[in-house]
């Protein structure tokens, strides 16, 4: 392969000053599992994004941040509604459930996203014994499909499950993206909106491994310290994940990586939009591009440049971009897709 990788925002490396600031922790001797000047700045960067309250747990990667959040919010006969493409219901190889010992209710979510009204229709049996007792309502901002839910969105489906004694769940892997493109700052999507708990993903934005749980209604965070434990996502050189977490917190350099990423993906669509045999198969909001090719020129272009069948049924494939992605990467990745697209149109 020869060209510039599109199947995800993890290929790319990480970001220059995220690798500095590891260097930089890299000196001396201080506590270990967070108890670091490092991890201290971490807390306080985030309160200040997030709110003076949210108390903040470093963590390994997505997955577990997915967890350990999840977990501190259930009881095993409680359950969690998601969309059918949630990344928890998706792509963890069963973790949630394997873990908690709590059911996923999948939802069919037309782009993604989860409504009121499709909430609403998933959650019956209520003090049923015989049935799981619906607690959290997950959503991901932005989703697997690109898309990013509103403001009045969040709002909505929060005081939905607040009202029925439940709470929203905020798998942040791609936050920074989300928040780029409505123009908003990163808190305005935590307890602003009604989030009670969030994923903080940082290693998509340009971090080497690092991401968080915030959590941002006090009562939950009492057992957070023994929940990370026991998930094995306690690190005990906890200064080297917070400092990517500083850095990307500091100078905004989280918000140039998701404006970087979201531009080259709306450049990306930009070029082949309309050419012929490419079909771009929904609005991009945030750094992914869905699009329809005939399944020949895929796999032409797949020898050249890396990116990932989304639907073998309709030839629906998905090409991500990262704060790592350039211009001249796009436009040579644009003209090498209209080429090949039209040889099969």
């Amino acid at each position: 392969m020869t060209g510039t990788s599109f199947g995800s925002d993890n290929h790319a490396g990480v970001h220059p000053d995220v690798l500095a600031a590891v260097v930089e922790a890299n000196t001396g001797t201080v506590p270990a599992y967070g108890d670091d000047p490092v991890t201290a700045e971490a807390e306080r960067l985030v309160r200040r994004h997030f709110g003076p309250t949210a108390e903040v747990f470093p963590v390994f990667n997505g997955t577990g941040a997915n967890v350990v959040g999840l977990q501190a919010m259930l009881r095993s006969f409680e359950s969690v509604i998601c969309a059918e493409s949630a990344h928890i219901n998706v792509d963890e190889c069963g973790a949630p459930e394997r873990f908690l010992g709590s059911k996923l209710v999948d939802v069919p979510a037309p782009g993604g996203k989860l409504t009121v009204d499709l909430v609403d229709a998933a959650r019956w049996g209520v003090g049923d014994p015989h049935h799981v007792q619906a607690r959290v309502v997950s959503i991901t901002q932005s989703t697997e499909l690109g898309t990013v839910y509103s403001l009045d969105e969040i709002r909505a489906l929060s005081a939905y499950a607040h009202e029925r004694g439940m709470y929203l769940h905020l798998d942040g892997a791609r936050i920074a993206n989300a928040a780029v493109a409505l123009g908003v700052e990163l808190g305005e999507l935590g307890s602003a909106v009604g989030v009670d708990v969030l994923s903080f993903g940082a290693t998509k934005n340009g971090a080497l491994g690092a991401e968080a749980v915030v959590v941002l209604r006090p009562e939950l965070a009492a057992s957070m310290h023994f929940v990370r434990k026991q998930a094995m996502q306690l690190a005990s050189k906890m200064r080297f994940v917070s400092a990517q977490l500083v850095a990307l917190l500091s100078d905004d350099l989280w918000r140039r990586n998701a404006a970087n990423a979201n531009a080259m993906a709306a450049r990306l669509a930009a070029a082949v939009d309309g050419a012929a045999g490419v079909t771009v198969t929904d609005r991009v909001q945030a750094n992914a591009v869905f699009a329809l090719l005939d399944p020949r020129a895929t796999a032409v272009l797949q020898q050249e440049f890396p990116f990932y069948v989304w639907n073998e049924a309709t030839g629906q494939v998905r090409w991500m971009t990262s704060w790592a992605t350039t211009e001249a990467d796009v436009d040579a990745f644009a003209a090498r897709i209209r080429e090949v697209a039209a040889g099969f149109a």
